[in-house]
C-alpha cells in the first residue's frame, strides 16, 4: 500500500494511544507502520530532500496538529500522552479525524490563524493526497530546480559547441577535479580530433587523468558513440573518461559502460543541468530559506 497522508494517520494515532500511557514517538512510528501494514518499500520512501522517511514525517505532523487541538500533550523529550479531551474524542467513536474535524477546537483554530495559507495540497480538503507543510516546501523547491534545469539546458544548447567543452571542464573543477581551472582549461582542445574534448586531472596532485567528451546533441547517444570514445581512451592509454551530452543515452549505451574494463561515466542533459545547479556553475543565488527545528537539548534542563 502507499504511505497514507498525514490526516489519514490521525485516527490510528489516537487509537494507538487510547490506553492513556506515555508514548515515545520513535516507537509510535514503528508500531503504527506495522498496524497499517506498510512494507519495507513503503517505509524506505523519503522526502524529496532525502532527509527523513515520508511516513515518519507524516506521523510527526499528525502528532503536531493533534497537540495543537489539545488531544495530545507533550510529556518530555520525544514523549507524548493522550489528554482527557483526546479520550473523549475517541469515546465518541469518530469515523475519521482530519483538519476539518479539528476545527471544532478553539485552540486549533487559533493555531491555524497564525499560519500562512498553503498554496497547494490544501489542508482544508481530505481527498487522500494532503501534504505536510514540509512536503509542500520541498516539492516546490524540486519544481523550481526542474524549471531552472530546463532553462539552463536550453541556454547550453543554444551556445556554440566550444562553450559546452569549456563548461564541462569548469563544472568538473567546481566538483573538485583538476586542481585549478587554469590548469584544466589548458587541456581543452589540445588532444586534436581524436574524440577527446578535454583532459582533466582526477585530483589536485594529478595522479590520474580523466578524458572528457562533450556533445551538444539533440538526439539520443547510442552505444557506437560510447564504443568510439572507449577506443579513444585505449589509444591514449587512459583508464577513465566522462561523456557528457545535452541529450540522453540509449539503454544499450548505459549497459555497455557497465561491462567494459574502462571506467566511463555518462552524464545526460538533465544531470548536467542539475550538477550545474548543485555546484553553482552558470547560476546565481536568489533566495535562501532555512528550515529550523526545535533544539530539545536546549530545553532539557528546564523540564
Amino acid at each position: 500500500m502507499a504511505v497514507p497522508d498525514y490526516q489519514s494517520v490521525m485516527l490510528p494515532l489516537l487509537r494507538y494511544s487510547s490506553d492513556g500511557q506515555e508514548k515515545r514517538f520513535s516507537e509510535t512510528v514503528a508500531d503504527l507502520a506495522e498496524k497499517l501494514g506498510l512494507t519495507d518499500e513503503d517505509l524506505s520512501e523519503q522526502l524529496p530532500s532525502g532527509t527523513q522517511s515520508l511516513f515518519t514525517n507524516r506521523v510527526g505532523w499528525a502528532l503536531t496538529y493533534l497537540k495543537k487541538a489539545e488531544l495530545f500533550e507533550s510529556t518530555g523529550r520525544g514523549l507524548y500522552r493522550l489528554t482527557t479531551r483526546g479520550a473523549d474524542v475517541l469515546a465518541s467513536n469518530p469515523s475519521e479525524i482530519n483538519i476539518r474535524f479539528l476545527k471544532q477546537f478553539p485552540e486549533f483554530v487559533a493555531f491555524q490563524k497564525k499560519q500562512k495559507p498553503v498554496p497547494s495540497g490544501d489542508v482544508e480538503d481530505n481527498g487522500g493526497d494532503e501534504r505536510t507543510p514540509e512536503e509542500v516546501l520541498e516539492l516546490s523547491y524540486q519544481e523550481l530546480r526542474r524549471a531552472l534545469g530546463e532553462d539552463i539546458l536550453a541556454k547550453v544548447k543554444a551556445a556554440p559547441p566550444v562553450f559546452l567543452e569549456k563548461l564541462v571542464v569548469q563544472l568538473l573543477v567546481a566538483m573538485g577535479y583538476g586542481g585549478t581551472r587554469k590548469d584544466a582549461g589548458q587541456a581543452v582542445g589540445r588532444s586534436g580530433d581524436g574524440g577527446v574534448d578535454g583532459i582533466i586531472k582526477e585530483d589536485k596532485l594529478g595522479l590520474d587523468a580523466i578524458y572528457i567528451q562533450a556533445k551538444r546533441w539533440d538526439n539520443v547517444v547510442g552505444r557506437p558513440a560510447i564504443q568510439a570514445f572507449a577506443g579513444t581512451l585505449d589509444g591514449n592509454r587512459a583508464r577513465k573518461g566522462v561523456f557528457i551530452t545535452t541529450s540522453w543515452f540509449s539503454s544499450e549505451a548505459l549497459e555497455y559502460v557497465k561491462i567494459i574494463e574502462k571506467r566511463i561515466v555518462l552524464i545526460d542533459g538533465d544531470q548536467l543541468a542539475q550538477l550545474m545547479i548543485d555546484h553553482n556553475v552558470g547560476v546565481t543565488e536568489d533566495k535562501t530559506f532555512v528550515v529550523k527545528r526545535l533544539d530539545l537539548d536546549y530545553f532539557e534542563d528546564a523540564e
